[in-house]
This record gives C-alpha cells, sequence and structure tokens, in this order.
C-alpha cells in the first residue's frame, strides 16, 4: 500500500457508524465551517463596535442584547412552526439570512454608511436566525443519528469545534490587525454560504410532519406544561436562564475589558482566545469519561463551577500583572481555558437531557419554549450590564457578574434533580 498510515484512518471511517454515513460527515462539515466563521465573527463583531465606531459600554450592552431579544419575541412561536414544518429548508433559509447580513457590514463600511444602528439591526437578525434556525438545526440532527447516538455527536462536534476555537481566534486577529475588522466579518459571512451549498448535499429528507388543526397558542401552552410536568427540565431551565443572564452581561463587557482595561490589541485578544480552544479540545477528552463515571448531572455541575471561575477570576487581573501586559494577557487566556471548558461540560451534557427526556413529536417545543425560558432574560443581563460599566466602570461591573457566578455554582451543586442523573 503506498500510504499505509492512512489505512487506520480508512478502517475507522469504514466500521465508524458515524462517520460511514454521507450525510453526517456533509452535516459535520458544514457545522466547522459555520463554527470557524462564527468564531472569527464572534471576535470581529464587538471590535468592529469598539474599534472602528468607538462604543461605549452601554453602547455593547445594546449590541449584545440585540442578540438575544429575538429569543424572547420568537421562540415560542419557532417551536410551532418547527413541529408543524420539515426542518432543512428553514435550516437553509437561517444560513443564507446570515450569511447575507453579514456581507452588508463590510459593504456598509467601504461606503461610509457603518454605524452602531447597523450593527443592532445585523445582530437582531443573527440572533432570529439563531432561534429558527438552531432549533431546526437540534432537531435535524436528532433525526439524522438517532437519539442514541446524540452524545456521541455532540462529542464528535466538540472535538472539531475545538480546532476553531484554536485556529479561528488567531486568524481573526491577524485579519482584523492587518486588513480591518469587516473583513473578517466578510469570512465570516462566507463560511454561511460554503455551509449552505453544503448542507444541501445531505439525503436524508424528513418526513412531512402531520397537518395540525390546533390552535398555536395550544401548542405553545403544552410546550410550557410539558416542561412543568419535568422536574429534570424545570431545574434545567432555571440553572441555563441564570447562565444566560450572566454570561450576556460578561460577554457585553469582555472585549471592552481586554482592549481598555487590560491594553490589548486585536492581535493579542485573538491570540489569548485560542486558550479557550484548548478549553473545548479538553471538554471533548473529559465529557464521555465524566458521562460514564458520574453521569450527565453531576458532570454539569462540574461546569458550572469551571464557568464560575473564570466570572470571578477575570475582573481581578491586572493591566500589567508582575510590571508586564503580557502576563497579563496570558492570564486572561488560561481563564478563557477554564470558562470554555466549563461551557461544553454544561451545555453538551444540557442539551443531550433535554432531548432524551422529550419525544419526538415535543421536540420543537420543548426546544424552543426552553430557549425562551432560558434566553429570554438574557437582554437584562446584557443591557444591565453595559449600564452598570457606563456608571461604575468595566471592572466593577465584572465583580458584581462574578458574584451572580458563584451563586449560580452552588446552585447546581444543591439541585437534586441535576445531581440525581446517574450514568
Amino acid at each position: 500500500m503506498p500510504f499505509p498510515l492512512l489505512s487506520p484512518i480508512a478502517e475507522r471511517w469504514r466500521t465508524d457508524a458515524l462517520l460511514s454515513n454521507s450525510d453526517f460527515r456533509h452535516y459535520w462539515a458544514s457545522l466547522v465551517l459555520t463554527s470557524f466563521g462564527s468564531q472569527i465573527g464572534t471576535l470581529a463583531l464587538p471590535l468592529c463596535a469598539v474599534l472602528l465606531l468607538h462604543a461605549t459600554p452601554a453602547q455593547m450592552g445594546v449590541l449584545t442584547a440585540c442578540q438575544a431579544i429575538p429569543f424572547a419575541v420568537f421562540a415560542l412561536p419557532a417551536g410551532v412552526l418547527l413541529d408543524r414544518s420539515r426542518k432543512l429548508p428553514i435550516l437553509l433559509a437561517s444560513k443564507a439570512a446570515q450569511g447575507i447580513s453579514l456581507a452588508s457590514i463590510p459593504v456598509a463600511w467601504w461606503l461610509d454608511l457603518l454605524g452602531m444602528p447597523w450593527l443592532y439591526t445585523v445582530a437582531a437578525i443573527q440572533g432570529t436566525c439563531n432561534v429558527i434556525g438552531g432549533g431546526a438545526e437540534q432537531i435535524y440532527l436528532t433525526l439524522l443519528v438517532g437519539r442514541e447516538r446524540m452524545v456521541e455527536a455532540q462529542s464528535r462536534f466538540a472535538s472539531t469545534d475545538s480546532i476553531s476555537r484554536l485556529l479561528a481566534p488567531g486568524l481573526a486577529g491577524i485579519l482584523i490587525q492587518w486588513l480591518t475588522a469587516p473583513v473578517a466579518i466578510l469570512v465570516n459571512a462566507a463560511t454561511f454560504f460554503i455551509s449552505l451549498w453544503n448542507i444541501g448535499r445531505v439525503k436524508m429528507r424528513e418526513a412531512i410532519p402531520p397537518r395540525s388543526d390546533r390552535h398555536p397558542l395550544h401548542d405553545v401552552r403544552a410546550g410550557f406544561a410539558f416542561i412543568w410536568r419535568q422536574p429534570l427540565l424545570r431545574a434545567l431551565a432555571w440553572v441555563a436562564g441564570a447562565w444566560h443572564l450572566l454570561f450576556y452581561g460578561y460577554n457585553a463587557l469582555l472585549v471592552l475589558f481586554a482592549t481598555r482595561e487590560l491594553g490589548m490589541n486585536a492581535g493579542m485578544l485573538g491570540t489569548a482566545q485560542m486558550l479557550g480552544g484548548a478549553g473545548v479540545f479538553a471538554s471533548s477528552l473529559l465529557l464521555r469519561p465524566l458521562n460514564h463515571r458520574y453521569g450527565a448531572g453531576n458532570t454539569i455541575v462540574i461546569g458550572t463551577a469551571s464557568m464560575a471561575l473564570g466570572f470571578v477570576l477575570m475582573p481581578l487581573i491586572p493591566r500589567d500583572l508582575f510590571g508586564d501586559a503580557r502576563f497579563s494577557a496570558a492570564t486572561y487566556a488560561l481563564l478563557m481555558f477554564f470558562f470554555d471548558l466549563g461551557a461544553m461540560l454544561f451545555f453538551i451534557p444540557y442539551q443531550a437531557l433535554r432531548q432524551k427526556v422529550t419525544p419526538d413529536e415535543m421536540l420543537g417545543r420543548m426546544i424552543s419554549t426552553m430557549r425562551f425560558l432560558t434566553v429570554a432574560v438574557a437582554p437584562l443581563g446584557a443591557l444591565a450590564a453595559g449600564y452598570a460599566g457606563d456608571r461604575l466602570g468595566v471592572r466593577p461591573a465584572l465583580y458584581c457578574i462574578a458574584a451572580g457566578g458563584v451563586l449560580l455554582a452552588m446552585g447546581a451543586v444543591t439541585s437534586r434533580p441535576i445531581r440525581s442523573v446517574r450514568p
């Protein structure tokens, strides 16, 4: 054989139930592309506001809130739509809208039309597509791989997502440093168009859901009632809701903190955030053994504690640790590792547990209702953090978020429905 080293890889692809499925490979490749692009956009969009438009903390709070407000407005009707429609067309339309809206930012910048209202609009479109298209994506994956392989599939996504987190922020920092943030956002838009073409190659077509004559409000009530009757879903809803409240406030201030409090430029920030990808990669290695030994519930608790560590220590970083700004940047990167590690250890078991206890006919309503319950409060966190950042300063506002992180970790530890989930 001319390439003997490729033989084990080829054998793994033939024998692995997921990798041998061409539909899963196309779907996986599409998620890798959009994950890579989104990591670039996650850094480029706030830096576009901070560096080019000189946004204030309050404006950054509004920008972050615009990404979450669609969850409060559209999450419940999206659940009804997803349960009554095929998911693939919705997924394709969402990716097209995301790509077009992102591509408008560099066009507006080159035409000297870009301002904060433009970024607010794009952020709202991205949030709307995440509500509707993201729900379709989760359900379509469940149909594609089956419930029994959801954790395995999510673990594979975490592995490749970690590679994106390792490479994309550094590339984003270079693009922003050399070619400006709008160019980096254009790269993000391109990944959505390529992903759109690749998902179109998936051959599996789900059956058309049966026609329903019930009023949509009946389905909305059914979604709330289903979650209320499930103690585990109720517990997951309040923990995830508290986390989103804190995270969106934290996210509104993080780039301001890194650039104005720690003095990091785009290149340094991108390099520092690459260590977050190492945290995602570590989670992909730890997830299965932790689930096997302690159960998904305790894995969620471990993830919450790791995130709380990031919340608490981040605002304690001085501008020049040991008299050198590079040590401050390295400490920032290390905390990003623990935060992203915890986020993945929280959300992968969280998503798997939600779908494990939900029948197929309720998946759309359950996901959308849970998104409403958990993310509808996120704009309040972003706006409150922006207001506190304006009035008190960025660092004191982060101290307030850190206190919330400690309370969240304590609540997760004492939650009996979550802790009782066994391997």
